[in-house]
């Protein structure tokens, strides 16, 4: 979602004035703005910039991803769009710094077993870059009741008191796998180039349940939050959802049970795999949120989510590209072996890149056809249950 870079308007009339402060003078107080009509539909950090521009994007990302900044009373991001007269609830302005002064980053503590922990999940690391093998269970960033993630070990990275790492991108919690971490801001502004453009190349692995009818296919359907669960939650929307394309092949599969897929995203939407392999009737083994109680086996296989960032492969900003691939998580592991699966199966996988029409438009259209069709049937489920005989 682009933002608004139009030049601010002339003063309006009465009606659309800008909001006004309706927060007490005491600076230490909560604040509460009204939107005006001038500001309906611009995106919160658009508002930011035009009635607060002393607040800098990195104070608003921090009260979003902290739960301070509301919308309504609900939670809200610096992208979301606000509407006149809604109300604004913002945490009272940060002190201002002395003239020169660099704003210091509140640092905790770490222990000797977090430094350790942290460390041990290096897989790649030079002077630009390092490539972690994130566990299950551990979140890229902190939020609400969220205290131990990523973003909270990275000092433990600050090798020879060297800068602090900065995050470029993310994974899901219960996602497992390689993540990026750049070592300078000259990095990171590369590398948040090159995942913006779509020239850095990421490679799941999946166990999903079934067997989809189309070994290697392209998943083309756009997706939107789901109304009603607070942006948690992420649907297929094909008439207000963002463009969304997702290329899968099966590696394996254990009779009509499962199957073992690499999966490759060609956009970056939220939960994006997860959403399209349930679409398409194969919800990921474990995954709850978008299979129900059809994405857990039996027979001793984990509940935990089987979805892991097998490869990443970038541009470096020094030259040359940063290729990693990292190991599965034991839950992972096992339930392969317990399936039958050997490691050997998985070819490199091609990872191809988006130049105009996919090559296999063939196989995307009825993989596409497909989801629908499932839909279709579990609408008519869902009306089945309600019937009587």
């Amino acid at each position: 979602m682009s933002a608004d870079t139009s030049s601010p308007k002339s003063p309006a009339p009465k009606k659309a004035a800008a909001p006004k402060n309706t927060a007490k003078a005491d600076p230490k107080e909560v604040r509460q703005f009204t939107v005006g009509y001038d500001d309906d539909g611009i995106r919160l950090d658009r508002w930011f910039k035009r009635h607060l521009p002393d607040t800098s994007f990195t104070t608003v990302a921090k009260w979003a991803r902290t739960g301070q900044l509301r919308v309504d009373g609900s939670r809200a991001t610096p992208g979301d769009r606000i509407a006149a007269g809604q109300i604004l609830r913002v945490p009272p302005p940060e002190a201002p710094l002395p003239p020169g002064a660099k704003p210091e980053r509140e640092r905790v503590q770490l222990s000797d077993e977090q430094i350790a922990y942290a460390r041990a999940m290096v897989i790649h690391r030079d002077p630009q870059a390092l490539v972690l093998n994130k566990p299950p269970g551990l979140a890229t960033q902190g939020g609400t009741k969220t205290t131990t993630h990523v973003d909270g070990l990275l000092d433990a990275l600050c090798y020879d008191d060297e800068g602090r790492p900065k995050l470029v991108h993310r994974l899901d919690k219960d996602t497992s796998g390689a993540l990026l971490v750049a070592r300078t801001s000259r990095a990171a502004a590369f590398f948040a180039k090159a995942f913006s453009g779509r020239t850095a190349r990421k490679v799941y692995w999946a166990l999903v349940v079934g067997v989809p009818s189309i070994e290697d296919g392209t998943i083309d359907l756009p997706i939107a939050k789901q109304p009603g669960t607070g942006g948690e939650k992420m649907h297929v929307d094909e008439e207000n959802g963002l463009p969304s394309r997702s290329r899968y092949r099966v590696i394996e599969q254990a009779g009509n049970r499962a199957s073992w897929v690499e999966l490759q995203p060609f956009t970056g939407r939220t939960h994006q795999l997860r959403v399209h392999m349930a679409a398409i009737g194969h919800p990921i083994v474990g995954d709850g949120k978008y299979g129900g109680p059809a994405a857990f086996l039996t027979g001793g296989i984990s509940r935990k989510m089987h979805l892991h960032a097998r490869r990443i492969r970038v541009d470096h900003p020094d030259g040359g590209r940063i290729d990693e691939t990292a190991e599965l998580p034991t839950h992972f592991s096992e339930s392969l072996a317990g399936l039958g699966f050997e490691l050997s199966a998985a070819d490199a996988f091609d990872l191809e890149e988006e130049k105009g029409p996919p090559p296999k438009a063939i196989l995307k259209q009825r993989a596409k056809a497909h989801a629908k069709s499932v839909r279709k049937e579990r609408r008519g489920e869902r009306r089945g249950r309600g019937t009587r005989e």
